[in-house]
């Protein structure tokens, strides 16, 4: 599955305008982001952690209009604590994100 949303690279165009810079930036800013918020979803052991983890993911993917990763969140939010197929789906997400050029 390769990583392909166009209103995510829409909102982040429309953001940065004509700084490539600042497009990398906010880039970078989303995948840290996404990327912590996923570590800590995979070290919940609680109902409580996890909801809160996959609520800040699908927040994050809204406020960036992923859509991809908006309904990898909400499953994440329906699932339990620790559920691998959520987990899989939030990693495949990440490494798709990574294997697509910044430029």
């Amino acid at each position: 599955m390769a990583f392909e949303n166009a209103a995510f690279t829409a909102t982040l165009a429309a953001a940065a305008g004509d700084d490539p810079a600042l497009l990398s930036e906010l880039r970078g800013a989303f995948r840290e982001s996404l990327a912590y918020q996923v570590d800590l979803l995979k070290r919940a052991r609680c109902d409580g952690n996890w909801l809160v983890a996959a609520q800040r993911i699908k927040g994050l993917a809204a406020s960036f209009h992923a859509d991809e990763l908006i309904t990898l969140a909400q499953q994440a939010v329906e699932a339990a604590p620790g559920d691998p197929v959520a987990l899989r789906g939030l990693d495949g997400f990440l490494a798709d994100f990574d294997s697509v050029p910044t430029d």
